[in-house]
């Protein structure tokens, strides 16, 4: 018999020592320990208060993604023979190899019918890409960001695109926690997390939906650990059991460590993918029942109880049941759990926002949280879990296609511009005004734009029929050298968060912002993508009334930012001051709600239809990547050597005709995956799990109406011998 697999333990030490023997233990050191942020998830750490170190001051506050996000940073350039490969030679690398080909440390450009990119000057490649964009028209573009900039280069790129004439400006959000913003919008008035880190320490339970933190936010782990020895509660409800969420060895405690583990989920509920609200609803239905909502709370700070109430009734046990695949009993014992804390957290991923009614699940989460008073006090309340370490950032300081009118009116007043006033176009919009031939031009900042696509054939075909796009980037990756057929690639290197001249700020998913000194030297011809920003729009818009080439300086930038965008007055002395800070008025210890009269809302949504027999993929990242970033093959924990893999519940390998280890064919509506091996996995029936990005080929560009988010996570296939 297989001995189970626990999450962290000795092995992630062991990898963590090898790669930072890799890239040197004096760099990683330099790296981990200077003050700068976490280059990995949203959690955060670093910044003012040191490497390793979280807001409450606790240490060491690291993992494996923090040394992983460091790792391809710190390597040499890449050979100019290496880069002026064909493409084709290139195309023959995955995205692990184009990664660790190194950083890129030249600027290099592919016209539009050439075979492989040539170096360029920093000089020609800017005049280049001024000339491009003013070929066009302002609508006929668009400008993207990745949650790895700062909030410094964020700003600035909104702002040229929208001085240039256009509000078609996004971000990797769309593609990920969109929806939440949606969601946590229309019920409570806000669209990031309600609770500090702080509060983590407080409560009693913690209920985690749709997420697997063990691989994507190991830090986070320590925190539902912390609650168990309190005596509290952590519920998981994942289609998949997950070993990492079940028992883990937290690398910074001896104690756990020696005796193997600690257990994590004090109860696991795994129903079936995209019954997420049929879940919530029964929740819901048995707390009702229990009698153990709390009724002044409801009457005194929130309205709509009443329907949500007569529909959660009238919402048959058996349904839910269907839905779900979960008994009645085991969604009873899970919400008398709930119902005994005294403060509850909700933690989610992109397993609820990754849906066509991904808004609709996220407002269930709030009204279960509403439904008992856990929101507007101390050690309760909301938190979904970022990807990007600034991805929350780069929303708030205006990487969006609509802001608001007040954030509009300080932009036109503090530069004396003009900004369009037509609503720009989401990310999935973008894309698809691509593939009709409606986009000349594109500036990608960061990311991975091809690969965070649905669809790749589709995603492919359409950014190559974007006349130019100019990248800017620390390394290769597959958006670099697909999606550039028959049209202008510009692609300039940058320098990492930790390498900036001047210090930059992020933002945490506990709404805290963070400032990273920069200061390290690598490589001595890469720039800031500010600095390159601001020489692109002095070129492109040589009279506007904006001084871009003032904004070199941080310290310029950020002073604009905390007169125009609410809640980040801080930033205008940060640098000063050194006096990091929660974005005001977006934790919610008292219960007043961003609404207009300061309550919050019960919605109502009906349940979605029932997928009947269809096995549905989810796509999910291994242990060993970041977002598109594949830093191992192997997944250690879900015991996967080899990536080109679908996971089934054994029952639906025999009724396939299939036993573990064989060989098959996924595919759907959209693409197929030949050749894959089928592996036996602990997830729920009519489920199946494919890694992320490479299944993307068999996702579709259908999205949420309401948040345009892709349903990344529920797409029907079928599975052939």
């Amino acid at each position: 018999m297989n001995k189970p697999i626990v999450g962290g333990g000795p092995k992630k030490v062991l990898y963590a020592l090898k790669t930072a023997r890799r890239i040197g233990l004096e760099n990683t050191a330099k790296a981990l320990t200077a003050h700068n942020t976490c280059k990995a998830c949203g959690l955060g750490m670093g910044g003012q208060r040191g490497g390793m170190t979280n807001e409450l001051d606790e240490f060491p506050s690291v993992c494996n993604k923090s040394i992983q996000a460091q790792s391809t940073d710190i390597q040499p350039g890449i050979p100019v023979e290496v880069l002026t490969h064909a493409l084709a030679d290139l195309r023959e690398l995955d995205g692990h190899e184009l990664e660790h080909l190194g950083r890129l440390s030249t600027p290099i450009y592919k016209s539009r019918y050439a075979d492989r990119f040539e170096p360029i000057s920093w000089d020609d490649a800017l005049d280049l890409a001024a000339r491009r964009f003013l070929a066009t028209t302002p609508e006929r573009t668009f400008f993207y960001s990745s949650g790895r900039s700062s909030n410094e280069a964020g700003f600035v790129l909104q702002l040229l695109a929208r001085a240039y004439g256009t509000n078609n400006v996004n971000n990797c959000s769309y593609y990920c926690h969109q929806a939440t913003g949606v969601g946590l919008g229309t019920t409570i008035g806000t669209g990031t997390s309600t609770v500090e880190l702080e509060d983590l320490s407080l409560c009693d339970f913690i209920l985690v939906i749709g997420a697997n933190p063990s691989s994507n936010h190991p830090r986070f782990i320590h925190q539902l650990k912390k609650c168990r020895e309190r005596g509290g509660e952590v519920v998981i409800i994942n289609p998949a059991k997950e070993a990492g969420l079940v028992k883990f060895a937290i690398p910074k405690s001896p104690k756990s460590m020696l005796k193997g583990g600690d257990f994590i989920a004090s109860d696991y509920l795994q129903p079936r993918i995209g019954s997420d609200m049929a879940v919530l609803k029964g929740l819901a239905k048995a707390v009702l029942e229990m009698g153990a909502e709390d009724a002044g709370f409801i009457t005194q700070h929130s309205h709509d109880f009443a329907a949500f109430r007569a529909d959660i009734e009238a919402t048959d046990w058996a349904d839910i049941e269907t839905a779900t695949g979960l008994s009645r009993a085991d969604i009873e014992r899970v919400a008398a759990l709930y119902s005994k804390a005294k403060s509850a957290v909700f933690a989610w991923g992109m397993g609820i926002t990754h849906h066509l009614n991904g808004v609709d699940n996220v407002e269930y989460i709030a009204n279960l949280a509403l439904l008992r008073g856990q929101i507007g006090r101390v050690g309760a309340g909301l938190l979904p879990l970022r990807g990007h370490s600034n991805v929350q950032g780069i929303g708030t300081i205006g990487v969006k296609p609509v802001l608001a009118k007040e954030v509009m009116a300080k932009m036109e007043a503090a530069f004396g511009l003009t900004l369009p006033l037509d609503p720009g176009l989401d990310t999935m919009a973008c894309m698809k005004a691509a593939a009709d031939g409606k986009m000349d031009a594109a500036l990608l900042m960061g990311g991975n734009l091809y690969e965070a696509n649905p669809d790749s054939t589709w995603a492919a075909k359409a950014l190559s029929q974007i006349g130019f796009k100019m990248y800017l980037t620390t390394t290769l990756n597959k958006g670099h050298i697909h999606g550039i057929d028959n049209s202008e690639a510009l692609i300039l290197p940058v320098t990492a968060r930790d390498e900036e001249w001047q210090p930059t700020t992020q933002e945490s998913m506990f709404n805290y912002v963070r400032l990273s000194d920069g200061g390290i030297t690598r490589l001595k011809t890469v720039r800031p993508e500010s600095d390159i920003l601001c020489d692109l729009a002095t070129r492109l818009m040589p009279d506007s009334p904006v001084d871009f080439q003032a904004f070199k300086a941080h310290k310029t930038i950020r002073e604009a930012i905390a007169g125009i965008v609410p809640g980040l007055e801080g930033l205008a002395d940060i640098d000063v001051a050194k006096r990091e800070f929660h974005v005001r008025g977006r934790l919610m210890h008292t219960p007043e709600f961003h609404t207009p009269d300061g309550k919050a809302r019960f919605i109502t949504r009906p349940l979605p239809p029932v997928r009947g027999d269809t096995l549905l993929l989810t796509t999910v990242r291994s242990e060993g990547q970041f977002n598109t970033i594949v830093y191992e093959y192997k997944d250690s924990y879900r015991g996967m050597d080899d990536r080109w893999s679908v996971m089934l519940n054994a029952d639906d390998l025999k009724a396939h005709g299939l036993k573990d280890g064989d060989k098959a064919t996924l595919l759907s509506d959209h693409g197929m995956m030949a050749d894959v091996t089928v592996r036996a996995f602990d997830i729920a029936r009519g489920s199946v799990m494919a890694y992320y990005p490479e299944a993307n080929i068999l996702t579709g560009t259908a999205v949420d109406p309401r948040s345009k988010t892709p349903a990344f996570k529920s797409t029907p296939v079928r599975i052939m011998a």
